[in-house]
């Protein structure tokens, strides 16, 4: 039981930096290309999911690895929403 413990540990860290590294090409686009590559609606959508997953590991769940992870998942999600709405605004 313990080896599968560990084993969940390792994953979920590591499906944190997976989805981390997932984010980066668009990230890439809309802050080095200005290339409008995200949808405002859908990311809105995510940040506020995000930011809710993460207030509820930082004041709910006192888990270190799942409010590292939902705490860069939110960072990500409003990153490009914020890059989004200031290209969407741009002259």
């Amino acid at each position: 039981m313990n080896l599968l413990f560990n084993a969940l540990i390792f994953a979920y860290a590591g499906v944190g930096v997976v989805q981390t590294i997932g984010y980066w090409p668009t990230l890439k686009d809309l802050y080095y290309k200005k290339k409008k590559s995200a949808n405002i609606s859908s990311y809105a959508i995510w940040t506020f999911c995000s930011g809710i997953t993460f207030l509820y590991a930082v004041f709910i769940l006192p888990d270190l690895l799942f409010q590292a992870v939902s705490g860069v998942e939110f960072a990500a999600c409003a990153a490009i929403l914020l890059f989004s709405i200031r290209l969407k605004n741009a002259p």
